[in-house]
């Protein structure tokens, strides 16, 4: 980005557990936590989606492609999922972009930049859909969007061992070893007694995924 950009916004669904407290989302079952509001998604993905995992590594990720601290990353739930990333710049002005719940147009941007050519398929109706909201993710219950921006902050070896963590997790938690709760917690734990490399070279960071998924 250049140097008017003062934040990068990324948004969130909130996922199928939006406002749900700690105590609500005690007994989740694998079912209940792959039944996404708006998007159509493989197993491993929506699953982060209802942790906000999905957001963390998307925080971890812009940090370093768009080389910004985590501070000048924002994380907005808009349940519409219409708005599907923004930057405000500067001056205050924000430009977003908008689309329907599906990931056909990025797809597409990404291979046809910076042409737009047409694209078949649904459009925004403005008119139909009325109202776009916006909240401000729940991180006590969502822990893992926390332990995410940790992990940017830390860098060094610990956003692989973010990325790791989760991966275990879920699997744990889909092979029905530990409940939906569990899958922060584990991320947790794992951070917390990791010893950060602070310059992790390719070997590490392969070392430190093996350990924690197959370990």
């Amino acid at each position: 980005p250049g140097k008017s950009l003062d934040k990068i916004i990324l948004t969130a669904s909130g996922g199928p557990f939006r406002g749900k407290t700690v105590d609500e989302l005690k007994n989740v079952t694998l079912a209940d936590a792959l039944k996404h509001p708006n998007w159509s998604m493989g197993q491993k993905v929506t699953i982060d989606s209802s942790t906000l995992a999905n957001k963390g590594l998307e925080v971890i990720e812009a940090r370093w492609l768009f080389d910004v601290p985590p501070s000048r990353i924002e994380v907005v739930v808009q349940p519409q999922s219409i708005i599907h990333s923004a930057v405000q710049y500067d001056d205050g002005a924000i430009i977003a972009q908008l689309g329907t719940p599906d990931m056909k147009i990025p797809i597409q941007y990404a291979f046809f930049y910076p042409e737009r050519p047409y694209l078949a398929g649904e459009r925004v109706d403005l008119f139909k859909l009325g109202s776009i909201t916006f909240e401000r993710p729940d991180t006590k219950t969502f822990k893992a969007l926390a332990l995410a921006f940790e992990a940017a902050r830390t860098e060094g070896s610990l956003p692989c061992v973010f990325n790791a963590a989760n991966e275990r997790a879920v699997m744990d938690f889909v092979s029905g070893k530990i409940s939906y709760l569990g899958i922060a917690e584990f991320i947790e734990k794992t951070m917390n007694s990791h010893k950060v490399i602070k310059n992790p070279g390719l070997n590490d960071i392969i070392s430190i995924g093996e350990d924690i998924i197959y370990g």
